[in-house]
């Protein structure tokens, strides 16, 4: 894989594969310990297509059972949005001390960057993409880029066609969950 590649589009073929060492490679970059524990927070709402990336993907990642080494925070039956941002990651603060938190989010972008998903160091910040000033969260994000920005975000993003968001969700759930996986297995040959 070329350089510090960090961007991965929906349609690319090997998507989930590319992904996967992209995430794996962030989480080891920056310094997931073995015994850590592993937070996937998934934000955005069910009540808006464009918004429902993060419900959506932690419900994928909530049907992969007890194989994901990671606790999953939102999903289509309880979104963690803007509403209950801050009790959630109060929640999470709380009750997994040591954890590397992975947040995931949808976000709107400039015409030729809609349908890449992006994975970044750093706090996800949520309610940028509608102007909104919200808590800051995770140790990496992974941001899908489901519309064009700039101009009446809120019906952007309501009228955002949902395959495209399907599919986002679908490639960045099997891309956690094989990089988590592969970084347990991988860590519990070093210990």
């Amino acid at each position: 894989m070329p350089g510090n590649r960090s961007r991965v589009h929906v349609d690319n073929k090997n998507a989930p594969i590319l992904l996967q060492t992209i995430i794996y490679n962030q989480i080891v970059s920056l310094g997931y310990r073995p015994g850590q524990e592993l937070v996937v927070l998934c934000v955005g709402t069910d009540r808006s297509t464009g918004d429902a990336l993060g419900p959506l993907t932690g419900t994928f990642l909530k049907k992969t059972g007890s194989t994901l080494s990671a606790y999953v925070m939102g999903d289509i039956d309880k979104p963690v949005h803007a509403s209950n941002l801050d009790d959630s990651i109060d929640f999470i603060r709380e009750n997994y001390t040591n954890s590397f938190i992975i947040a995931v989010d949808a976000g709107l972008g400039k015409k030729n960057s809609v349908g890449y998903i992006d994975v970044k160091k750093g706090p996800l910040k949520p309610g940028t993409g509608v102007n909104k000033e919200l808590t800051r969260i995770g140790d990496m994000h992974i941001t899908g880029l489901v519309n064009v920005g700039g101009y009446m975000e809120y019906l952007v993003l309501q009228s955002t066609r949902l395959s495209l968001v399907l599919n986002m969700a679908e490639i960045i759930a099997s891309a956690i969950e094989k990089s988590v996986s592969a970084l347990t297995r991988d860590l519990s040959i070093i210990d």
